[in-house]
């Protein structure tokens, strides 16, 4: 099964995306993560489709093939602006209420289109980064801050610097060291980083880090968003927070306690043995939990 790629405009993206069974009743989107692409999901959408869902696959900002529509655009990486270019992504293409699924930044960009507009899913699945950790102010452990090294040192000129200049090799040192040794092929990392050639992923980059610890400011496009996240607003959605038990980035006690967030059913699964990658690393695991917890929630929605 070979998916189409297609484009579609929003107020200021062109936003590629891949398409697997088009005709299908049932519309799931899955959102990539940084620093990963569309690729990250090649083992489970083609086992969503033939379970009879449309799969949508979008590219973010900032990563190829999606591009800004206008050069003067302001080139912002914070994570309200994920999460609104995926309502904009819903809105043209009329989607209405598809399940949501994203890992890392993509896990953000899901609760975040949630959070904005109640009702607008039909399932929530977080992948790797648990709900509520957007606050600047929350409580970090010393594990969990020296696991954010790479924030703080994007918050610096040599940070900024590395990014611009060395941005491969700064991306492939997050794979190197967020998951167990072994669990990708250079092949795959190679072709996974051709999406970030794109003009716009060291500012996207720079700034989606340094906007959410308070060192960059904020687009005002956003601002009425932002009041609406903060603080995180609890969500009425069926949600499934998926977490490798060997991430070396969010450590999984990140991930624990969030269950005030939500209104109705939240689950958390701990994948043995997976990273901070395990769509990648466990996608028969990955799947056999999407899958379960869709069909499961379904029978429960009115």
């Amino acid at each position: 099964m070979v998916p189409a790629l297609q484009f579609v405009d929003t107020s200021l993206l062109r936003i590629g995306y891949e398409e697997w069974n088009p005709n299908a009743s049932r519309t799931v989107v899955l959102l990539h993560g940084w620093p990963d692409s569309t690729r990250t999901w090649a083992a489970i959408a083609p086992g969503l489709a033939e379970a009879g869902w449309r799969v949508l696959v979008p590219a973010l900002r900032g990563f190829l093939p999606t591009r800004f529509l206008s050069d003067d655009a302001p080139r912002t990486g914070q994570l309200a602006s994920l999460g609104c270019d995926l309502l904009e992504f819903m809105d043209a293409l009329d989607l209405k209420k598809p399940a949501l699924v994203g890992h890392d930044w993509g896990a953000r960009a899901v609760a975040i289109a949630c959070g904005l507009r109640p009702g607008v899913a039909s399932h929530l699945v977080m992948l790797s980064v648990a709900y509520g950790t957007n606050d600047p102010q929350q409580a970090l452990s010393i594990l969990q801050a020296r696991n954010y090294w790479y924030h703080w040192f994007m918050a610096t000129p040599r940070g900024q610097q590395t990014v611009r200049e060395d941005g491969r090799h700064f991306a492939q040192t997050m794979w190197d060291t967020w998951s167990p040794p072994g669990w990708y092929a250079q092949e795959e990392f190679l072709a996974t980083a051709q999406a970030f050639d794109n003009a716009d992923w060291a500012d996207i980059t720079l700034h989606s880090y340094c906007h959410r610890w308070g060192h960059a400011p904020a687009d005002p496009r956003y601002a009425s968003e932002e009041l609406l996240l903060n603080p995180a607003p609890v969500l009425d959605v069926p949600t499934l927070l998926l977490h490798g038990d060997a991430d070396g980035v969010n450590h999984p006690s990140s991930s624990l306690g969030k269950e005030k967030f939500f209104r109705g059913v939240y689950e958390r699964v701990l994948i043995a043995d997976a990273g901070h990658f395990p769509q990648r690393e466990k996608p028969t695991e990955v799947l056999a939990s999407l899958l379960n917890f869709f069909n499961q929630t379904s029978q429960t929605q009115p």
